[in-house]
């Protein structure tokens, strides 16, 4: 009874403390911190103490797990070569750099000192994708953190391992046990069999679970397996002196490449939820549960032969050390990659290579690579209270200011409206993939396909009207009026239904059903009221180039003087409403778009074949063409 208690408590902890520190911008990790704090010098609070194999085997596998299935293999692929230089150069740098600064300060044996310059190195995978991207960084940085906060794990760990065999202590933690001398070739083997052996062991575990997928047809079971996906690959790898890092991040990142092969569209929906639910859970626990021992672990550096004070100023030297030694690395190496001519996918101007220099947060590993040094280890208390400060000064500093330096040096997230751009390019041609797909079906229905059809011009509509302005006497488009509407009925449906199982008329299972229909019908309606929201609220800033011009695009001009200065002529003389405006590039007819009622600027596609039109809302230089469908 007392454990669950105290689960119930903490997971309501969690909640609470987020929900509240979010309104002030306060990071919840931080937050939570104090909190713990606090609680830990309460008399009615039971001592905690966390268990380092808890953090490293129970928490690191399925947070690892979880940031990997939301990352994008192509994207790692493409961006390999920054990745590579910041998960594994970095990483050393860092790791030598503060060996260095701690074995001044502290009366520590160089192999101790490198063990914690390993323990700070790597910057937090779940704390660098949240920060960038809810702040909105480009997306070629935000990748560029996400890989190397997933791969510089294994760096750091086996650099650890490796330090803590050097300095001849023993250990009995997973994947941080080596023996025998050390040398060049001890650690050059270490580190293949690390690399070579994870990836291997997160292959295979992904071809397992890519062959039960096909056996699945229940998403509830899908997402279970999910659950057990980061197990099965680190323990197996750690068993096998490979880096159970690697082997979970592979796993993860190869079966969410292959999810749209190996998963219903249900089991993708349930696993990204119950993931999203798990990860915020254990992220947020973990920082509650290190302020609960933060007292018990002050006390142990007070009862060494280290003063208090002494080891948090040795903390705050060592924070400083880890703020400098990023950009130290980072503007060199991508000038280096620039002018060796490799660098795609670094940032090329110094605002973007600031940016990327100032996102190094750390998080639980840090925490949890600390707790694993072995006790006989000299000046340990100190040695976890430096982690602490380190992780605490990074998240503390670091998440609080790089919004506002991203704002100063002008570095932004790709524009709202140059992604609903991109967004209707690639729905055109998937819808037009599919309406294909109709032709080629005997005996259609006339009446069904028509259905199909205007259901697909409805899909695509609806991302068009995201850009741009209303039309005369500011109407609502089309397709907002739709949600809207239907939103009304919904809301209708359900006190209907809520009538009906009260008055116990039908089955609950018939009912659990219906509402279930409703439910995923608003969820998907309010999700796209969000974004449409998100993309009018946005400067109308012009978006860049998205895609190789075509020969029309190529050949036409960029723009004509347009015929009307009042808007679409044919809506005018036929009294209807527009909700955007187009204009033809070749002759400058104005005319509106295909949410609008008239269509005409398709209609003169129709009439004239003049394959370009441009938009003529404000601040949008888009062009589109009709015959090969391609937007420049």
């Amino acid at each position: 009874m007392t454990l669950a208690l105290t689960l119930v408590a903490i997971a309501l902890t969690v909640i609470v403390v987020a929900r509240l520190s979010a309104p002030i911008g306060l990071p919840a990790p931080i937050a939570l911190l104090v909190v713990g704090l606090v609680a830990s010098v309460l008399p009615f609070v039971p001592e905690v103490t966390l268990d380092p194999e808890v953090v490293l085997l129970g928490l690191l596998p399925p947070l690892l797990y979880a940031a990997a299935i939301g990352t994008s293999l192509v994207d790692i692929r493409v961006n390999r070569l920054p990745i590579l230089g910041l998960s594994v150069g970095l990483v050393l740098f860092t790791a030598f750099g503060v060996a260095l600064v701690a074995h001044w300060l502290l009366p520590i044996p160089f192999p101790v000192a490198v063990a914690l310059g390993a323990i700070v190195a790597p910057p937090d995978a779940v704390a660098a994708t949240a920060v960038a991207r809810g702040i909105g960084l480009p997306r070629r940085i935000t990748t560029i953190l996400e890989g190397e906060s997933l791969l510089n794990d294994a760096t750091a760990l086996v650099t650890l391992r490796t330090a803590i065999a050097a300095a001849g202590l023993a250990t009995s933690h997973h994947g941080l046990a080596s023996h025998g001398p050390v040398s060049i070739g001890s650690v050059a083997r270490d580190f293949g069999l690390a690399v070579v052996g994870g990836v291997g062991v997160g292959w295979l575990v992904f071809m397992l679970i890519g062959l039960v997928r096909k056996h699945l047809t229940e998403a509830t079971s899908d997402t279970a397996l999910s659950f057990a996906a980061p197990f099965l690959s680190y323990l197996p790898a750690e068993q096998l002196g490979a880096s159970g890092v690697l082997a979970v991040v592979t796993t993860g990142l190869l079966l969410a490449h292959k999810s749209l092969i190996l998963q219903s569209a249900a089991s993708r929906l349930s696993e990204r939820v119950n993931w999203a639910s798990v990860t915020f859970l254990l992220e947020n626990t973990v920082f509650l549960l290190i302020g609960l021992q933060l007292s018990s672990e002050v006390a142990d550096v007070r009862a060494s032969e280290i003063s208090l004070g002494r080891a948090v100023v040795a903390g705050l030297v060592v924070l400083v050390c880890v703020l400098l030694l990023r950009p130290l690395w980072i503007f060199p190496f991508s000038w280096l990659s620039h002018a060796l001519g490799r660098g795609d996918g670094m940032p090329a101007q110094a605002a973007g290579i600031a940016v990327t220099s100032w996102a190094g947060m750390r998080g639980v590993v840090t925490l949890a690579a600390a707790l694993t040094l072995p006790v006989t280890t000299p000046q340990r208390p100190t040695l976890v209270l430096i982690a602490l400060i380190v992780t605490v000064g990074t998240l503390a500093l670091q998440s609080s200011t790089l919004p506002a330096l991203a704002r100063a040096l002008g570095v932004r997230g790709p524009d709202p409206r140059e992604d609903a751009l991109q967004e209707a390019t690639v729905v055109q041609a998937a819808t037009g993939a599919g309406l294909r797909s109709l032709d080629e079906e005997p005996d259609l229905d006339p009446v069904v396909a028509q259905e199909l059809r205007e259901n697909a011009e409805l899909r695509v509509n609806r991302i068009w009207e995201r850009l741009g302005t209303l039309g005369p006497g500011e109407a609502e488009p089309p397709t907002e009026i739709r949600r809207r509407l239907r939103m009304v009925m919904l809301d209708a449906e359900r006190r209907e239904l809520v009538r009906i199982r009260d008055e116990d008329e039908v089955d609950h299972e018939i009912l659990s059903s219906v509402m279930s229909q409703l439910d995923a019908e608003e969820a998907a309606l309010t999700w796209n009221m969000a974004r449409a929201a998100k993309v009018r609220d946005a400067p109308l800033l012009a978006p860049d180039q998205v895609r190789t011009a075509c020969e029309h695009l190529t050949a036409e001009p960029d723009c004509a003087v347009p015929s009307s200065a009042e808007g679409c002529e044919d809506c005018l003389r036929e009294g209807l409403t527009w909700v955007h405006l187009r204009v033809c590039v070749s002759c400058g007819n104005v005319g509106c778009c295909d949410s609008s009622e008239g269509r005409h600027a398709s209609k003169h596609f129709g009439a004239s074949q003049h394959p370009v039109m441009r938009s003529l809302e404000p601040g949008e230089a888009w062009r589109w063409c009709f015959v090969d469908e391609v937007l420049g």
